[in-house]
């Protein structure tokens, strides 16, 4: 076989893909280990700028695991449940919002982990700041499931010591 005929063979391959896709209803562009890693790249790069952050990524069905000891720690079974009883009771305990810094990204089949810094200013005018370690299990460019690790004892302080605001 000649490299004409192997590159049209493999151009057959990918079209018949595609179209047996089509045919069973899955899109035709499913997000790839590499998508995934750059589309958590850009969501992390929104979250620093303000303009939005990973949790947008998030189906309505995710979920997310705060492993360890904090007062935060269990597996929350949807979106929305991980939202109102941490996120949004977080950032209410902050005057400053939370800034992402990312040390290092690695993605591996649909599983992207972040491991970066976080840090922002209280209500009570202390910073906070924690490292974490995120392990995100995607599909179609969507995180399905988390699991979190972070310092509990730094968190638990903030937790405790700040009151969100009303």
């Amino acid at each position: 076989m000649n490299s004409r005929q192997s590159t049209n063979r493999r151009r057959g391959a990918g079209l018949l893909a595609v179209g047996l896709a089509a045919l069973l209803g899955a899109p035709a562009a499913l997000a790839q280990p590499g998508d995934n890693k750059a589309i958590v790249q850009r969501a992390f790069a929104a979250w620093a700028a303000g303009t939005g952050g990973p949790y947008d990524l998030l189906t309505d069905d995710a979920s997310w695991t705060i492993t360890g000891n904090s007062l935060a720690s269990k597996t929350y079974g949807s979106r929305e449940a991980f939202m109102s009883e941490v996120i949004r009771p977080f950032n209410a305990r902050m005057s400053t919002g939370l800034k992402p810094t990312i040390r290092n990204l690695y993605a591996e089949g649909d599983t992207v982990v972040v491991f970066f810094d976080a840090s922002g200013t209280a209500r009570d005018g202390k910073p906070y700041a924690n490292t974490y370690a995120w392990f995100l299990d995607m599909r179609g460019g969507k995180i399905e499931r988390a699991h979190a690790f972070f310092d509990s004892i730094v968190f638990n302080d903030f937790w405790s010591r700040v009151k969100p605001a009303q």
